[in-house]
């Protein structure tokens, strides 16, 4: 084996014509999938009934709007952007769920979704994604989320009946939010009042929280009951995906953590010191990086191991 050291335009140019041709080739296998004759790429099912569980979330990618133009348009008052969505999402099974030696969670099989073309794309790529992991078999579907409403809207698109949860964490950061504004100047007092409604949430008694804000959102005054009613209207809002006691019982998480970490990871490669992408560039090389991720980099360059094979 040789190694060739490559000029960085070279190398530039070959990951653009390679994401290109990976953009094609997911297109042509999504298509497949949910026109029905996506039949080998499907993981193999077990035996047993499974639940499908799909995450869903988004981060900012930065890309170079407008580059060198920036003086123009604010002469023309408009601010240039740099910072734009990238939306992801994962789907498995619940029973592809496992812990390591050393407690660490950790899931055995899963597909990966990440685009920058929009909430549309998400939806039809996750879609086919879904379907390669089960979807038309799974006896239960559980999607876990935050509670961006684009989300819960693209849900109700896709995978109507599937079972709901708001991500617990994001929940709590809510319920701090009242805290905080409660006691300003005292984090032992807003502690002291949070603590057993955390508890009361994760036990299942959404109602008597949700019953809890409304009696502090009408004691307090001005901006402070301002910030407890937004979050009283959040809780309302998602009173349905509150279902934590159901989570702990089944076995089932309580939040989004798996495509939480994903989104992490594909930062730690897209948003480095000094990086800045364009949209087609960072979609390419998004698309190669995704299917490394799901194992089917083989589709792409036959000379590579099939790893469904080893």
């Amino acid at each position: 084996l040789r190694l060739v050291k490559l000029p960085p335009a070279t190398r530039d140019r070959e990951a653009r014509r390679q994401g290109k041709a990976a953009e094609r080739k997911r297109k042509e296998l999504d298509e497949q999938m949910c026109a029905g004759q996506g039949r080998p790429q499907c993981v193999p099912l077990e035996p047993q009934p499974f639940t499908l569980v799909i995450e869903i979330d988004a981060w900012n990618i930065r890309e170079r709007d407008d580059w060198g133009q920036s003086r123009e348009q604010r002469a023309k008052g408009l601010e240039p952007e740099r910072w734009h969505w990238v939306y992801g999402g994962t789907a498995f099974r619940l029973n592809q769920r496992t812990q390591s030696e050393r407690g660490r969670s950790m899931i055995l099989s899963r597909g990966t979704v990440m685009t920058r073309g929009g909430i549309d794309t998400l939806r039809e790529q996750l879609y086919a994604e879904c379907l390669r992991h089960g979807l038309g078999q799974a006896a239960d579907v559980l999607v876990v989320a935050d509670g961006a409403m684009w989300i819960w809207n693209l849900v109700a698109d896709r995978f109507g009946t599937a079972a709901q949860r708001l991500d617990f964490y994001h929940a709590s950061q809510h319920l701090w939010a009242v805290a905080h504004a409660l006691h300003p100047e005292d984090a032992r007092a807003a502690h002291q009042w949070v603590e057993p409604l955390l508890k009361k949430l994760k036990a299942g008694r959404s109602i008597k929280v949700i019953a809890e804000l409304k009696a502090v959102t009408k004691r307090l005054r001005a901006k402070r009951r301002a910030r407890a009613q937004c979050e009283l209207d959040y809780f309302q809002t998602h009173r349905e995906r509150l279902d934590y006691h159901l989570a702990q019982k089944r076995g089932q998480p309580l939040g989004s953590g798996a495509i939480e970490s994903t989104c992490r990871q594909y930062q730690c490669r897209f948003k480095r010191p000094g990086q800045f992408w364009t949209r087609s560039g960072d979609e390419a090389l998004m698309c190669l990086e995704t299917f490394w991720r799901n194992g089917r980099w083989h589709l792409l360059f036959p000379h590579s191991p099939d790893p469904s094979k080893n």
